[in-house]
């Protein structure tokens, strides 16, 4: 029996199959906790090794230890870090609660297999409190300052661009840097960039929040987001980094095809939203193993999991997020409670799809040839 008096639960840890993707989503010791909380965890061999945790660490903490993913995916909650993949498919099935980042608006063959398949779909990037998105915060964080790097980078002409250093030189002005959305991710990026000397323009909806940012310094300069003035920052960026973003939603495209055809060429945009569908329009997924491609001169990176080329950094960080949630949605599964509105208060928005109806409403009103719950 659990800690809390109620049955216990078996919970699965898979490994990443996912190109390029070597986090994990629970550390050693986030199992243990479940552990002692009377739950049973099986873990999948390697499934932590990419990140530095090896198999026997979850083994010591009394984990079972199992070769094939259909036995890690037959437990009662699976928890992952990225959407089930293509060969995943096959696993999804009714009465499997998955917890994991779903991103399911700019995802529509998972979504239409979670809705077929009857699971309980929770998603971590769109769970709510009173802080903002706890469970997606510390991926943003570690994308924000990889998105500094990858950008100051991408701008030699080792990686086709421009050739421009970020900070500049004496009597060489440093690079132009442009932030589209100035959250989590945001600013985390416009600090990186700021701190390797670039000058730095934060562009977001929030004039509250571009204020806070010009006044600690984060930002050499601020815009409101409005298209035409957006482009014309555009227009003269060497790198511009897209960070906007809408809880569950697709992404809104800021950055219009013409303002990318309009600068300079090695320019670079790398696209952070890119999970989401991408707020720049010129925008495609791409991978670790490709992580760039060009248009219109310019060159894009759009990793759809930049975090994960961190993964002992990204694991323990994401982990320590989602160990917690993760008991309370075990007590739920326990309870009977998981997959309704009765269940528990720490999860709030959490719950994308249920019982072949999609729950959140952000993704409901982005597939509306699904069924949708009527409380959304």
């Amino acid at each position: 029996m659990s800690g809390s008096g109620m049955r216990s639960v078996s919970i699965g840890l898979p490994t990443e199959v996912k190109q390029g993707e070597q986090r994990v989503a629970l550390t050693p010791s986030a199992v243990a906790l479940a552990i002692q909380r009377g739950h049973r965890v099986l873990v999948q061999a390697g499934a932590g090794r990419g990140a530095g945790f090896p198999d026997a660490a979850y083994e010591t903490v009394g984990a079972k230890l199992v070769d094939d993913a259909a036995e890690v995916w037959s437990t009662d909650v699976v928890v992952k870090v990225k959407e089930p993949q293509e060969t995943e498919y096959a696993h999804l099935r009714d009465g499997l609660t998955l917890f994991a980042y779903l991103h399911l608006a700019a995802e529509p063959a998972l979504t239409t297999v979670l809705v077929d398949s009857g699971a309980r779909a929770y998603a971590f990037e769109t769970l709510t409190d009173r802080h903002g998105l706890p469970l997606l915060a510390p991926m943003s964080e570690i994308a924000g300052r990889a998105a500094a790097i990858v950008g100051a980078a991408h701008l030699s002409s080792v990686h086709g661009g421009s050739g421009t250093l970020a900070g500049g030189a004496a009597g060489v002005p440093p690079a132009k840097a442009v932030v589209i959305g100035m959250g989590v991710a945001g600013t985390m990026a416009a600090r990186g960039l700021r701190g390797l000397d670039a000058h730095v323009t934060g562009v977001d909806v929030d004039l509250q929040r571009l204020y806070d940012h010009h006044l600690d310094g984060t930002i050499d300069a601020t815009q409101v987001s409005e298209p035409e003035l957006v482009g014309s920052h555009i227009r003269d960026a060497d790198v511009v980094i897209g960070a906007a973003l809408v809880p569950g939603a697709r992404a809104p495209v800021v950055v219009a095809e013409e303002h990318v055809a309009s600068m300079r060429p090695g320019s670079v945009v790398v696209d952070l939203a890119i999970d989401q569908g991408g707020c720049v329009a010129t925008s495609r997924p791409t991978s670790l193993a490709a992580p760039t491609f060009v248009a219109h001169g310019v060159v894009h990176y759009c990793v759809t999991n930049v975090p994960g080329q961190f993964p002992r950094t990204a694991s323990s960080a994401l982990s320590a997020a989602v160990a917690p949630r993760l008991l309370h949605l075990a007590d739920d599964v326990a309870a009977g409670r998981a997959g309704t509105h009765d269940g528990s208060p720490a999860l709030p928005g959490a719950l994308n799809v249920a019982d072949g109806v999609l729950i959140h409403p952000a993704v409901a009103d982005a597939f509306p040839q699904h069924p949708r719950s009527d409380t959304t």
